[in-house]
């Protein structure tokens, strides 16, 4: 396997360990039967798909991405809605959540399956705000480069349905809250922006989980870098920094690193221009990372989404190395347009959905 191969079958296997289907159904295993099945999020059809077969008959709801339905069943209620900006559609998916939430009787049992993405894709919002407010809200915190944590505070403070708010329409018996995290910390208040926390004060009885994370990918991934008898030099959760304090801190790490296989994770911030080109974070820390390598031999790095779809776009990140950066990249990495220089290189990674949620992977191959 070249290097580029070998960093893509680490990432993958990082990947395919928090698969939405697979946690979702390893965690069933302990939870009774519930009486509907609501899934939010861009794994969301991959986790309902699992509770389908574990309860076949159940009434269920799927709140997802745009193309991330994964050929769900047509007994499956399905709403695609928009992300990482919501649109009309995120209001009819917050509005038939709540609205399901809200009829479950006395005694009922429900089934509520959260991954990341679900701030945009699902929203129902406080009386006196409307999809202007929304859309307006979200592309401001998406080009200031607030962190995850510090973005969904601010959509909580608008909505019926986040920060707890879902769950306290619930008149039922028992809740069991299955989540795969795709913030540091794994706060069930920050994935998806509280939709599935449970509200400060209920009298049902509650379970919440989190079934897959970043860190469970990086172990993953660390595994399989042993198999191909790779040296695991680091792991850790540490791309948390603003992209171009991280790039040039990153670069000197890698730039100095012994042979062997890097798995980092985490969720860089990114400041967008006035008018973004096209790429996502992914794809622009690869870039940056192309700058702080060139001319590097023997070393090759992938940063990708675990989610298969980076920013608003169909690539799930890039690989890079000594030899992808070049003069003219300056510029597209200047007006966030990353994606359109990687796409000409041919170093873009594209794997289409992936059925889970967990942050991002960045993985370093030293020879």
């Amino acid at each position: 396997m070249t290097p580029q191969e070998q960093a893509h079958a680490i990432w993958q296997a990082g990947v395919d360990a928090v698969g939405g289907y697979v946690a979702t159904e390893k965690a069933l295993q302990t939870t009774s039967r519930p009486d509907c099945i609501l899934a939010v999020g861009k794994a969301a059809a991959a986790m309902a798909q699992a509770a389908i077969a574990c309860f076949p008959e159940t009434p269920c709801l799927v709140v997802t991405k745009d193309g991330h339905d994964l050929g769900l069943p047509k007994s499956v209620e399905l709403i695609e809605a928009a992300h990482p900006v919501p649109d009309a559609r995120s209001l009819t998916a917050g509005r038939a959540l709540r609205q399901s939430v809200e009829a479950m009787p006395a005694g009922s049992a429900l089934l509520l399956l959260v991954s990341g993405g679900a701030s945009s894709l699902a929203e129902d919002l406080v009386e006196g705000r409307d999809l202007d407010d929304l859309t307006t809200l979200n592309k401001r915190l998406l080009a200031e480069g607030l962190d995850i944590t510090a973005m969904n505070a601010e959509r909580r403070k608008i909505s019926r349905v986040k920060g707890g708010n879902l769950l306290a329409g619930f008149r039922g018996h028992r809740v069991d809250v299955l989540a795969i995290s795709d913030v540091p910390g794994d706060d069930l208040m920050v994935i998806g922006s509280g939709v599935g926390a449970l509200p400060d004060h209920h009298d049902f009885e509650a379970h919440a989980r989190i079934i897959a994370s970043n860190a469970h990918a990086r172990e993953a991934a660390a595994q399989k870098a042993a198999t191909l008898g790779l040296e695991v030099v680091a792991n850790s959760e540490s791309l948390h920094q603003d992209l171009p304090t991280l790039a040039a801190h990153m670069g000197e790490q890698l730039r100095n690193m012994t042979p062997g296989v890097a798995v980092l994770g985490g969720e860089p911030t990114v400041v967008l221009p006035e008018n973004p080109g096209h790429g996502g974070r992914n794809q622009a820390l690869a870039l940056a990372l192309a700058k702080e390598i060139k001319g590097e031999e023997n070393l090759t790095i992938l940063v990708g989404g675990t989610d298969g779809s980076d920013g608003p776009t169909n690539a799930a990140g890039g690989i890079v190395d000594g030899t992808t950066w070049s003069d003219s990249a300056e510029a597209f990495l200047i007006a966030a347009d990353s994606g359109s220089y990687l796409a000409q290189k041919d170093a873009l990674l594209m794997t289409g959905p992936t059925g889970t949620n967990v942050m991002d992977l960045l993985i370093a191959i030293r020879t």
